[in-house]
């Protein structure tokens, strides 16, 4: 029998950490030094020593993938919003170095839902395809850009958004992301304690298999997006939202690279799923630790603003 959870009713990284205390003693004493020395085939950690060379390196993966897209291989990336600082240079490189990106593909990797079972719209200001699009698409010239039909945002039409995840012949050089203080991949949290998951976590292979989807989001998550997005008015923050699965993260994406700015998830949880990746430790409990089922994994820290892990009263 698993251990419970300190959020009654979910199966999260804390069920897990009760379940496995000397692999987190393992985790607390780890040193930035010692992420990059556990990479290993597969699987790489970078760390990066300014804002600006983080932020570039992640806005060049969207560029250079663009780059090599044309009418006959069109090329993906799925990005998401947080981090949120490359989109604007991504732009700002398109525009400046006359790069024609018309035959990439963009997916959005998520967006919350309405009470109403509706993906919210582009006039809320919480809205994840309004960010991706002020930050970035409305600013590359229209010359250059991609047609809107080359962006697939995620929405309660799940179909739609699936198309170009599910066509053979669309190359998905990548998809991008940053970790919640749940461990989470996109909106991928852990699941909550009822029906099949009663008495024990989902299985690795239930939760990688798991596709596109409409998801309740966990109490962690609506309070980290609350701090992020709107000054910490959690009443305000929808309790679901759809987001790209596993199954196509894990499946179709030739490369997966996290980012981490140390603004998102803590000191510990970033060396807690480098850990677990690095050491082929998976747990649907804590859901980054699935992306050890993929073989081109990539961390980038930086470097300065991750935060110490042990014990430190203030």
């Amino acid at each position: 029998m698993a251990s419970p959870s300190i959020y009654e009713g979910w199966w999260d990284w804390t069920s897990f950490a009760w379940d496995n205390q000397e692999l987190m003693a393992d985790v607390r004493r780890l040193t930035l030094d010692d992420l990059v020395a556990i990479s290993r085939d597969g699987f790489t950690v970078r760390l990066y020593h300014t804002p600006q060379d983080f932020y570039l390196a992640e806005a060049l993966e969207y560029v250079r993938a663009w780059q090599r897209a044309n009418a006959d291989n069109p090329v993906g990336i799925c990005g998401p919003i947080g981090p949120t600082e490359q989109l604007s240079l991504v732009a700002e490189i398109i525009n400046d170095l006359n790069i024609d990106v018309s035959n990439g593909i963009f997916a959005g990797m998520d967006e919350f839902i309405s009470p109403d079972g509706k993906a919210i719209g582009v006039d809320s200001p919480l809205s994840f395809k309004r960010a991706d699009l002020e930050l970035c698409f409305n600013r590359i010239r229209p010359e250059l850009r991609m047609p809107d039909t080359n962006l697939f945002f995620p929405t309660e039409d799940i179909a739609a958004y699936t198309l170009p995840w599910e066509d053979a012949g669309v190359e998905w050089d990548g998809t991008q992301g940053g970790q919640g203080d749940t461990a989470h991949f996109a909106f991928n949290d852990p699941l909550r304690v009822q029906g099949d998951h009663s008495h024990r976590p989902p299985s690795v292979e239930f939760y990688a298999n798991l596709p596109t989807r409409i998801v309740d989001l966990h109490p962690a998550t609506i309070v980290q997006d609350a701090r992020h997005s709107c000054a910490g008015e959690q009443w305000l923050i929808p309790r679901q939202a759809v987001t790209v699965g596993p199954r196509e993260v894990i499946g179709r994406s030739k490369r997966i690279s996290i980012w981490h700015p140390g603004h998102h998830a803590s000191g510990f949880g970033i060396r807690m799923t480098t850990y677990m990746i690095a050491n082929r430790v998976t747990d649907a409990r804590v859901p980054m630790s699935l992306l050890a089922l993929h073989d081109n994994v990539v961390f980038s820290l930086l470097a300065p603003k991750i935060e110490p892990a042990g014990f430190e009263m203030h």
